[in-house]
């Protein structure tokens, strides 16, 4: 549950650091050359902080206004 802060919970911060990290490490995969088994290795980590983000239901770290009218 949203604690009504748009800083989110530490969780859903963690999912995104290895999302983070999983896009930096690719990053370096292509300008080593490209080394295709870094660079697989950053998408593979993407992908798990992907399932991390789900599995932590980080979309509802959301806070949405109230409607108006």
């Amino acid at each position: 549950m949203s604690t009504g802060s748009h800083a989110g919970r530490p969780k859903s911060w963690v999912a995104v650091s290895i999302i983070f990290v999983g896009f930096v490490v690719g990053g370096v995969g292509l300008v080593m050359g490209p080394d295709w088994i870094v660079f697989g290795a950053g998408a593979a980590l993407t992908v798990l902080g992907g399932i991390v983000a789900l599995a932590v239901d980080i979309m509802t770290d959301v806070v949405a206004d109230e409607p108006r009218h």
